[in-house]
Parts: structure tokens; sequence; C-alpha cells
């Protein structure tokens, strides 16, 4: 069992994903920022480039297959748009950050993204696409949809999802207690 939650928080890129993931690395001492992107490119994962997204490609299995030992030790706040490829019990809660379209729109355009990218993104917002796969790949219990248009929404969130880590420390603590404490009586 890992002493420590492994949380996802993903969403449509521009949603604030990496505002979200470095707070509550801040609030959460014990527990680890990994920003997927960045593991992407210091681990040399790319598998091409899409020049009509003007983005890396990523092999999604060599990616899993190095993470997982990450994973396996638990404690890691995981920044990335896709959430539906990491093992499900490896993962304690998934947070699907939504932003209204108005904002998104601005804010992807300010990063200046090419046109496909910024559309597919934009349309990917709109039809709940990463909040689906969400959905489909994890139980409906460890997922939750938060807002994330004003930076009062971002102090909320960080707000609750610290309070759950907390609360999910204290129970697989007691967890932990109560198998060793069966351990024990078998032992008798």
């Amino acid at each position: 069992m890992r002493a420590l939650p492994n949380i996802i928080i993903t969403g449509t890129p521009g949603t604030g994903k990496s505002t979200h993931s470095e707070r509550l690395a801040a609030l959460l001492p014990d527990l680890t920022y990994l920003s997927v992107n960045a593991f992407i490119v210091e681990n040399a994962l790319q598998d091409g480039y899409d020049e009509d997204r003007q983005s890396a490609m990523v092999d999604e299995d060599k990616l899993v297959d190095q993470l997982e030992p990450v994973l396996d030790k638990g404690g890691q706040i995981v920044d990335w748009h896709v959430c539906d490829i990491f093992p499900e019990d490896l993962i304690d809660l998934v947070v699907v950050l939504r932003t209204n379209t108005t904002r998104l729109y601005d804010r992807l355009k300010d990063r200046g993204y090419a046109d496909k990218k910024f559309d597919d993104n934009v349309d990917a917002e709109i039809m709940d696409v990463i909040l689906n796969d969400a959905k489909d790949a994890y139980a409906p219990e460890i997922v939750i949809e938060l807002e994330s248009n004003t930076a009062e929404d971002v102090d909320s969130n960080c707000e609750r999802i610290e309070q759950w880590v907390r609360q999910w420390i204290t129970d697989n603590a007691k967890d932990d207690d109560d198998e060793e404490d069966g351990e024990d009586d078998e032992e008798r």
C-alpha cells in the first residue's frame, strides 16, 4: 500500500493544470509535482512531430512503462492533458479542470497555438473529451470536475484537493494500522 496518493491534474491545455499542480506541490511538500511534458523531454519519449499542430507526438506505451515505477512509490501530482493511459490501480484521484470556452479561447490565443491545435483543444473542451476519458477509465468516485476560470477558483480547488489528500493519508494510515493489528491477532 502506498503511503501517499497519486493525483492526476488533467484538462484541456489552458485550463490551469500546471498552476494547480505547482500550487498543490507547495501546499503538500510530501507530494512531488510531475510534469509529464518535462518527463517526456527528459526521457526522450517523443515519437515524431505533428506539423499541423506544431507539437511533439508521444510514445504513450514507453511513457507509461517509464512512469509506472514512479507511480508505484506514490506521492505524485501528475500534470498532463491525457489521463486515461495510467493504470487505474496506481491513481487515487483524477481532477479534471474545466474552463469557460471564452476564457480558454483567450488563453490559447495568448500561447500562439497553431490553428489546428487551437481548434482541436477548444473543440475538446466543448465536447467534454477529457472528462469523458476520465470517467471511462476510472471509478466514478475518484473523478472530480472542477471549474478553473479565476484565481479564486485555483485557490478553492487547491484547498479542496489538499483536504482530500490529508483525509486520504488519515484513512490509509488507519487501514495500515488495522492490517498490522490483524497480523498481530493472527500471530497470537
